[in-house]
């Protein structure tokens, strides 16, 4: 059994309820609006997300969902989902899971209308259900995910990164939305509780050690959907290099620097680039980063009773370690 319908064992008929109840608070009178959502709905991803969300709900709970918890998680998908459609207008991005992104069929102005269209859906259905709890969790992760972007950009341009920063970046871009599907599943059954910030930090520690591994691709030989050296080619600045640059000697400080800023669409260069972050170290460093968020995560998990649920939690936590896409 692939390892992605092993962790949804637990919630298989959650979830498949979940796409019905999805599907539904996708459609609109426009049938400009319901082509374009039924095309996204028909290619969407592993649907981590509302896992999350169902997981951690039950295991919280002894096996109990709300139809808060389907709230939720149709909220999280919606928002998700939103940043996705504007992320590839940002990017300039024609491709998303190997399909045409929706700024590549339909042009820019549709999908920037398409992405405020879900986001407003999402806030409505919170809103409309008096989910207030849930809307604030929400709204503060995609405050967060916003002002991540902005000082990852804001730092590209001056390349003056420390690791610190680095991991506001990345717990502000990936891991706040990760916490706030595990923040969202314990508020849903558990409003007020103690389990609502711990499953918060759980989530982030998950977000966070998930943003290094998708770093560690871009050094790597496989393909996996996006080419190796992007993350250089865009400068940005990602773990293993800012090790790497903090280590080195002036000089080699110097080419690294000068090669991300002026010869980054220099495929040879970049290569160079590559070898040098590896040969040095930078990979090894940023594994073992990743793995004490994995063990962090695991200890909070440790803290509640077995369950299937709770198992199924951990095998995600694994997943997000050793995926190889």
């Amino acid at each position: 059994m692939k390892i992605v319908e092993q962790i949804k064992q637990p919630i298989a008929y959650e979830m498949d309820l979940f796409e019905q109840k999805f599907q539904l608070s996708m459609s609109s009178k426009v049938a400009l609006l319901n082509r374009i959502t039924h095309y996204i709905v028909n290619r969407k991803g592993k649907q981590m997300r509302p896992m999350f969300v169902f997981l951690v709900s039950k295991m919280v709970s002894n096996g109990e969902v709300s139809e808060r918890t389907y709230r939720g998680a149709s909220v999280i998908e919606l928002i998700h989902t939103a940043t996705l459609v504007h992320d590839d207008v940002v990017d300039d991005s024609n491709r998303r899971r190997g399909f045409f992104s929706v700024n590549a069929l339909w042009k820019n102005k549709i999908a920037v209308l398409i992405g405020d269209y879900l986001l407003s859906k999402g806030l409505l259905l919170s809103i409309d259900n008096n989910d207030f709890d849930l809307l604030k969790i929400i709204s503060i992760a995609v405050r967060e995910m916003s002002e991540g972007e902005l000082l990852q950009i804001e730092k590209a341009r001056k390349l003056d990164i420390t690791e610190d920063v680095y991991y506001e970046i990345i717990r502000q871009k990936t891991a706040t939305l990760i916490a706030a599907c595990c923040s969202l599943g314990a508020a849903s059954v558990k409003p007020e509780s103690e389990h609502v910030e711990s499953m918060r930090k759980f989530g982030e520690l998950i977000g966070m050690a998930f943003q290094i591994k998708d770093d560690l691709f871009d050094y790597g030989d496989t393909q996996i959907g996006k080419p190796t050296g992007i993350d250089i080619k865009e400068q940005k600045m990602t773990l293993p290099l800012i090790y790497v640059l903090n280590q080195s000697s002036k000089k080699d400080k110097n080419w690294l620097i000068n090669s991300i800023k002026n010869h980054n669409k220099d495929i040879k260069r970049v290569k160079e680039v590559i070898a040098f972050v590896k040969n040095n170290g930078g990979l090894d460093y940023a594994i073992k980063k990743m793995k004490v968020f994995q063990e962090e995560a695991l200890q909070i998990l440790q803290t509640y009773p077995e369950s299937d649920y709770r198992n199924s939690l951990e095998l995600m936590v694994n997943y997000v370690i050793d995926r190889k896409k």
